[in-house]
């Protein structure tokens, strides 16, 4: 049995919870998630990048017109290995809409910065999408970048509207890129 005072706070706290969600009941669908846009900024261009990989070399500025997640990982990082299947099936389900994935490589350990390695590790994970290799840590740099995973999601005007640091969020990221995509215009 609920006491008086109990359910008194019971009924506050679902009152607040209707009210933060967005009004009267049904609570809108966990798909119904909110972008989470924010102008943050110019994107800074690719720096220092030793090689690329599954790609001719890329700029952000040669991308304007796309919708661009730029991703800093490292191929042997349980939390950037989690995200990949997220991360490829957004390039395959968004690709032929002008969405472009750059994998930005930026090697946690010294054996990580080995070409081979990444080449290795590119096929067993079957990524098909661009990657850059950035041993220098140049493009890290100039991200300001300081977590692996990260994303950064880039308008099609070249300016991050999203980031993102570590797993989750991943209905929140889609939404983010299907609303970028909505308003970019057709090339």
């Amino acid at each position: 049995m609920v006491s008086r005072r109990a359910f008194s706070g019971l009924a506050a706290g679902a009152s607040a919870f209707v009210a933060a969600v967005g009004g009267g009941w049904p609570v809108r669908s966990a798909l119904a998630v909110s972008p989470g846009l924010r102008d943050y900024g110019k994107a800074p261009e690719f720096a220092g990048i030793d090689r690329w990989l599954n790609s001719e070399p890329l700029t952000l500025r040669g991308l304007v017109g796309k919708v661009v997640l730029v991703d800093f990982w490292t191929y042997s990082c349980i939390n950037c290995i989690r995200t990949l299947p997220h991360v490829m099936r957004w390039y395959e389900k968004y690709k032929d809409q002008g969405f472009v994935v750059v994998g930005v490589h930026s090697p946690e350990f010294a054996y990580e910065k080995s070409t081979r390695n990444v080449q290795d590790a590119i096929e067993r994970f079957g990524i098909r999408y661009p990657v850059a290799q950035d041993n220098g840590f140049a493009t890290w740099k100039a991200y300001d970048n300081q977590y692996w995973p990260a994303f950064y999601l880039v308008d099609a005007k070249g300016q991050v509207m999203r980031r993102h640091f570590g797993e989750g969020e991943y209905a929140e990221m889609e939404a983010a890129i299907e609303a970028l995509l909505a308003r970019r215009q057709p090339a």
